[in-house]
């Protein structure tokens, strides 16, 4: 049964994209004791064994149930594409001890057996203790498997919000909606989240919160309850080559027009990407790089923009058709 979000005239306006650090340390733990989720980041996998070695996720993951409710003070909506990870944790850390006992309760009574549990027990009985040592618990996690690699993920992450501003922009809402998600779809006015369970909101002028994630696949996750903004998760584009190292294989007439370095470089934007980025998947120096791009958009390759901390650079159409027609091989 769905899920549906249904917008008034003021929601419309309201609809932003965000990216949380926090909530990828989340989906980080749920992905390690997901299996459905790993087939897309098993190098990542192999080195978060090791990291956690004598680390316990219980609490946390008893409070991530398979299909339930997980509490929304572990991390509300982020204010922008932004955040920091130490802005997220402080929010985290300064909840109210009632409404973390309140969140916990509820979370736990989505998995049988977990309120009687000791865990379970301790969480609830002393619940500004829980509320700190949850929050000590994330930021182990973000330090162990997440900061390490937050560049890559986080470059992913805003070329994903990148390429969906330009569908909201050539296609309306209509046209982003129904690029995020085969399980979501809009249709006069309401957006509808098809999973199991039966749930309205109106959003009310709060407008909607879209969030793309590294670990989320293969999941789309609406959530969080008044007074939070709406929110809604999907798997961001390009995970499938986030972990890769290999460099592009580079057609020798493409090389022969305009020099390997460069065909490489251009070959490499299959989703835009900043001059580090580039650098770490090519092995090649940041300035190399750097000149490398000025050169092909000054041929008119590629196009720059600035998005959160980054510059990304992507190909316009000719640099497409460079390195997709036929002919290059």
């Amino acid at each position: 049964m769905p899920f549906h979000l249904h917008f008034g005239a003021e929601d419309l306006l309201r609809c932003r994209f965000a990216i949380s650090p926090l909530w990828e340390a989340h989906e980080a733990v749920r992905t390690l004791a997901r299996p459905e989720r790993h087939a897309y980041h098993l190098p990542w996998l192999r080195h978060s064994r090791g990291a956690l070695e004598g680390l316990d996720l219980g609490p946390l993951l008893l409070l991530m149930p398979l299909r339930g409710y997980t509490p929304d003070f572990l991390g509300r909506p982020p204010t922008g594409t932004a955040s920091t990870f130490e802005e997220e944790l402080a929010a985290v850390r300064a909840t109210d001890a009632q409404q973390a006992r309140r969140d916990i309760a509820r979370s736990l009574a989505d998995t049988p057996g977990a309120t009687t549990s000791a865990t379970g027990r301790a969480l609830l009985e002393d619940p500004a203790r829980a509320v700190r040592e949850l929050a000590d618990l994330t930021e182990q996690v973000w330090q162990l498997l997440v900061a390490p690699q937050w560049p890559r993920l986080r470059t992913l992450l805003e070329a994903d919000v990148a390429f969906h501003a330009r569908r909201l922009a050539d296609g309306g809402l209509e046209g982003l909606f129904g690029g995020l998600h085969p399980r979501l779809s809009w249709r006069e006015g309401t957006l509808t989240l098809h999973r199991d369970g039966e749930h309205e909101r109106e959003l009310g002028g709060q407008g909607l919160v879209l969030m793309p994630s590294a670990f989320a696949w293969p999941e789309v996750i609406g959530g969080f309850d008044p007074p939070w903004q709406p929110t809604v998760v999907y798997p961001a584009r390009g995970i499938g080559g986030l972990w890769n190292t290999e460099g592009p294989h580079t057609p020798q007439a493409l090389a022969r027009l305009l020099g390997r370095a460069r065909a490489e470089v251009l070959l490499a934007l299959d989703e835009p990407a900043s001059t580090t980025t580039l650098a770490r998947r090519l092995r090649l120096a940041p300035s190399s790089v750097s000149a490398h791009l000025s050169a092909l958009r000054g041929a008119g390759l590629l196009v720059s923009g600035r998005y959160g901390h980054q510059v990304l650079y992507e190909r316009t159409p000719l640099g497409l058709a460079l390195a997709t027609g036929e002919g290059t091989g």
